[in-house]
């Protein structure tokens, strides 16, 4: 179809158009809780904080909380870290630091660092907590509260205008979600003013919408506060030796009987729910992944008028490579970030990361290869998760028989394989060389059955 001359013009501009900020939006601090250790992803949060985690071939899934905020004319956000933040700084940086701070706008980082006692961050309440003078220093009048680990696209000033205009002390953002899988987060209940009644941190039995049997009201982990009653909560909550310091199990139940709460879907322009994903396990991460490569995916990367940002890898355009039977470089229904060459290679609904080399003859089918991975030749990939800058060597066959995956992979019960460097005998991150040094040796005189591979050192 041709696109309109009005579409046209604005793909000829040589930059985006993005909300400008209103006195609503100046006077709201966003505050990411980045801090997440993300252990359900396995090895893919080993090194790495879950927010840092490569998506969708080019990004990290903080950019999108983070590009929400820079679209919506939302500009002054902490980010708060503390395990394995090296990763997730490094890209803050890189990618994060085009503000400019003099006329109020910046993404700024605050670390854990025990500010008010010995303890680290007990909970994502305490984060916030161990923080307030930081927040206080701002003097905002709203205060929302982000997680950095979710995957979706959404206008915060919507929410916002309707929390002010509401008198509401708190607001939580919520979608509609299948029933069989609301267990999974804090599901609410609300009258017909979408004022919350009640609100259950992964109940074991969730509860129904009304007149949807099958359906639950879960919890978006977005939360606008007043911020006076943000204080006086997260004061009480600190006081409170019973208390686990988490919004969804204490502050958000709490607040219920003591202040105005209510409830704001998240729907699109339809009204039905919108996209939203919690990429919290291998399978849900994988899957997220395996949608972008619909024909027309849920979720859109390519808008104009809604860009995800993020650091922009130096690398040339992808490269696809040889003509011959059997080896053609190819790619269909799939995402190649720049930097690639398929040598030869045939990539079928995959999602390929910068700076990946697959050789001659190798087939790449439902899987998602993140960045500066070398496949060797003849290799058969499918269903799986490649973690960043693993070498696989040539002929290696990976799910087509999941009991031997099992012997050298994590492999999820829906059959989706996660490898890493360590799985591969390639140690990315050492710690005591002089062991790896060890193990290899042992390795070695055990003879060739006893590895695929002879394990190879990255220092």
């Amino acid at each position: 179809m041709t696109i309109s001359h009005l579409k046209q013009e604005k793909n000829y501009r040589y930059y985006t158009d993005s909300k400008s900020t209103s006195e609503i939006t100046r006077n709201t601090l966003v505050l990411i809780l980045a801090g997440g250790s993300g252990s359900r992803l396995k090895g893919l949060t080993k090194w790495r904080a879950k927010p840092a985690v490569p998506f969708g071939a080019k990004y990290r899934i903080i950019d999108f909380a983070l590009s929400n905020c820079v679209n919506s004319g939302l500009r002054r956000i902490g980010v708060l870290t503390q395990y394995k933040a090296h990763s997730l700084i490094r890209h803050l940086q890189r990618a994060w630091g085009f503000m400019r701070t003099e006329i109020g706008e910046f993404v700024e980082i605050i670390p854990a660092q025990q500010r008010l006692d010995n303890d680290w961050y007990r909970g994502t309440a305490d984060a916030l907590y161990q923080n307030i003078d930081i927040i206080r220093r701002h003097a905002p009048d709203n205060v929302m509260v982000l997680g950095g680990d979710h995957i979706y696209t959404m206008d915060y000033s919507k929410m916002l205008m309707d929390h002010a205009n509401s008198g509401a002390d708190l607001t939580v953002g919520c979608i509609e979600v299948p029933r069989k899988d609301a267990s999974e987060y804090g599901v609410m209940s609300v009258d017909e003013n979408m004022r919350i009644t009640r609100f259950t941190e992964k109940p074991q039995d969730p509860e129904a919408m009304p007149g949807k049997a099958d359906s639950s009201l879960a919890s978006t982990g977005i939360y606008i506060f007043s911020t006076e009653y943000l204080f006086q909560s997260l004061i009480a909550d600190a006081e409170n030796p019973e208390s686990t310091h988490d919004f969804g199990k204490d502050i958000i139940p709490s607040s219920l009987c003591q202040c105005s709460a209510r409830a704001y879907a998240f729907e699109n322009e339809l009204g039905q729910p919108a996209y939203w994903r919690d990429v919290g396990t291998v399978d849900s991460y994988w899957e997220a992944n395996m949608e972008l490569c619909e024909v027309e995916p849920e979720l859109n990367l390519y808008s104009r008028d809604w860009p995800i940002w993020t650091y922009q890898t130096q690398h040339p355009p992808a490269k696809f490579v040889f003509d011959d039977d059997g080896a053609r470089g190819e790619a269909i229904d799939s995402l190649v970030a720049g930097g690639c060459i398929l040598s030869g290679a045939k990539v079928k609904r995959s999602v390929i990361f910068f700076g990946t080399e697959i050789e001659r003859g190798s087939v790449i089918k439902d899987s998602v290869i993140l960045p500066k991975v070398n496949i060797g030749e003849n290799c058969r990939i499918t269903r799986t998760v490649i973690d960043k800058a693993c070498i696989i060597p040539d002929n290696t066959v990976i799910g087509e028989n999941l009991q031997d995956d099992k012997k050298r992979f994590h492999v999820t019960e829906n059959g989706v394989i996660l490898v890493t460097p360590e799985m591969m005998h390639q140690y990315l991150h050492i710690v005591d060389k002089a062991k790896v040094a060890t193990d290899e040796m042992v390795r070695d005189k055990a003879g060739p059955d006893s590895t695929d591979e002879k394990p190879k050192l990255a220092v």
